[in-house]
């Protein structure tokens, strides 16, 4: 089974639309493409990737796609429309044209209201991306999981993916009530969990038993053919790097079979990816 690196991104500083992007986050303020990633990928065996948007703009959408186009290494693109358009639906039928988009993310972390997610004007949005069979990737943090529950209710035809855990405040350790949040999630059948971004969650100098509760939390409620791995490079550079987070997600899944390893580390990718959309190769 071909490994897939189910999140990472790629930026060019000059296209000026990364507005959390900023010179105190040193580590990440500069040019990042696919020559950066290729050789954290070729160490850690892995021969795909989920490019996954990091701007709020359709014109970096377009920028990844055209990377996406020239490159078989990323099997598909996670973009981003302006949900809150008019004629949003006209744009997702349009951006759907466009083979190797695999899914579309709205920055709900950055959006201002709590209850975005909850806005009727969604459901239009939502019931595009079904029928297009893009994937959801709820980038949200932890107060939006109880909203999400209810917009996962409402399209049981749309699949969705919970990047980073939901963003679980490790470094406080106060994760009760994601826990809590995090278990009724799982049990509806349309949602996986991404195993990602848990390192710039986590306190400076993390180690890995700092991420444990989590990750076995996750892996006791979604189970491991519910959960997908990825890098979130660069953005992972900010604790550590790719090379630190992978060796920890190799401690923190070295129970599982090699069977159940497989799927989170590219199988799941293969399937809710790239089942209907994106870049085929005959081992996904």
């Amino acid at each position: 089974m071909m490994r897939i690196d189910a999140h990472h991104h790629v930026w060019t500083l000059a296209r000026a639309d990364y507005g959390w992007l900023t010179p105190e986050l040193a580590p990440i303020y500069r040019d990042f493409g696919l020559a950066d990633l290729a050789p954290h990928l070729a160490a850690a065996g892995i021969e795909g990737t989920i490019l996954v948007q990091a701007a709020p703009t359709e014109a970096e959408t377009a920028f990844m796609l055209d990377i996406a186009k020239g490159s078989e290494l990323v099997r598909g693109v996670v973009g981003w429309i302006d949900f809150d358009a008019d004629d949003a639906v006209a744009r997702i039928d349009a951006i759907a044209a466009r083979e190797l988009l695999v899914g579309l993310r709205p920055m709900v972390q950055d959006i201002a209201d709590d209850d975005w997610l909850l806005r009727p004007a969604l459901t239009a949005q939502c019931e595009a991306m079904a029928r297009h069979d893009l994937v959801f990737d709820a980038l949200v943090l932890p107060r939006h999981l109880p909203r999400l529950v209810q917009v996962v209710d409402r399209h049981p035809d749309l699949q969705f993916v919970l990047d980073h855990f939901g963003k679980p405040n490790l470094a406080s350790g106060d994760i009760t009530a994601w826990k809590d949040d995090v278990t009724r999630l799982a049990t509806r059948a349309n949602v996986v969990c991404k195993l990602s971004g848990l390192v710039t969650e986590a306190a400076p100098n993390w180690k890995v038993d700092d991420l444990r509760e989590a990750v076995e939390h996750v892996l006791g409620c979604f189970g491991p053919q519910r959960m997908l791995w990825g890098s979130d490079w660069p953005v992972v550079n900010l604790a550590g790097g790719y090379a630190s987070w992978f060796a920890a997600s190799e401690i923190l899944l070295a129970d599982l079979s090699a069977d159940q390893k497989a799927a989170i580390y590219g199988g799941n990718a293969a399937r809710i990816y790239l089942s209907s959309r994106g870049r085929h190769t005959s081992r996904t």
